[in-house]
């Protein structure tokens, strides 16, 4: 798989883990392509701290309203029933517990489920965001990424940046495999058939825990 289809690969196999009423936050990158997946029917509403809810697919070439972004500046529709509020109404929802799930992407996760994905030290960064905020007040964690960043290793041990937020992820979804953090660590519970558990295991500085019913990647 390349670049592309590889981000499109895990943002379909993230589609999945919503389930029909949730009220999901898509972090910039990556997972604001999980939008474009929704199963046709199943009721999700995608909030953006930016200030509305209601977010619905990308808008097609020529399409695009420059009043209408995610909190990642990129052009996105709203839906019929959505809503726009302001700043603090958005992290009232978010802080006051009401965001069923939360998608980011992450620099680095480690086995203890802690999280870094806003800066590299000495390296220019626009700030946190509404990151902080969102895998704390998020009921569910969802950290959807590539595997590795140009070879290195993003699952580590301990991660080394500093952090976003600890002890908040609970699950971890790449081009090779799902993954949910437990007490014990990180347990492998789906591969892609495209690779073998050594693969995954060498792609991964911690140690993974596999699970006896290792199952199938599926989109």
């Amino acid at each position: 798989m390349d670049k592309k289809e590889r981000k499109q690969f895990i943002a379909k196999r993230v589609a999945k883990e919503l389930k029909d009423g949730d009220i999901v936050n898509l972090g910039i990158g990556l997972p604001t392509m999980v939008v474009n997946y929704i199963p046709e029917g199943m009721n999700i509403s995608f909030q953006s701290e930016n200030g509305f809810i209601g977010l619905g697919p990308a808008p097609k070439e020529g399409e695009e309203d420059k009043d209408v972004v995610n909190a990642g500046g990129q052009p996105v529709t709203i839906l019929p029933e959505g809503a726009f509020f302001d700043s603090a109404t958005s992290f009232g929802i978010i802080r006051g517990g009401h965001v069923d799930v939360t998608v980011l992407g992450a620099l680095q996760v480690d086995k203890e489920g802690n999280l870094a994905n806003w800066m590299i030290p000495g390296k220019m960064a626009p700030g946190m965001g509404g990151a902080m905020d969102l895998v704390v007040g998020a009921k569910r964690v969802i950290v959807a990424m590539e595997h590795t960043a140009k070879g290195n290793h993003k699952i580590l041990d301990k991660c080394n940046l500093p952090l976003t937020a600890a002890n908040q992820v609970d699950m971890i979804i790449t081009e090779m495999g799902v993954m949910e953090i437990i007490e014990e660590g990180i347990l492998l519970k789906e591969i892609n058939p495209k690779f073998t558990i050594d693969q995954v295991q060498e792609a991964t500085e911690a140690k993974l825990i596999v699970t006896d019913d290792l199952k199938e990647m599926k989109i």
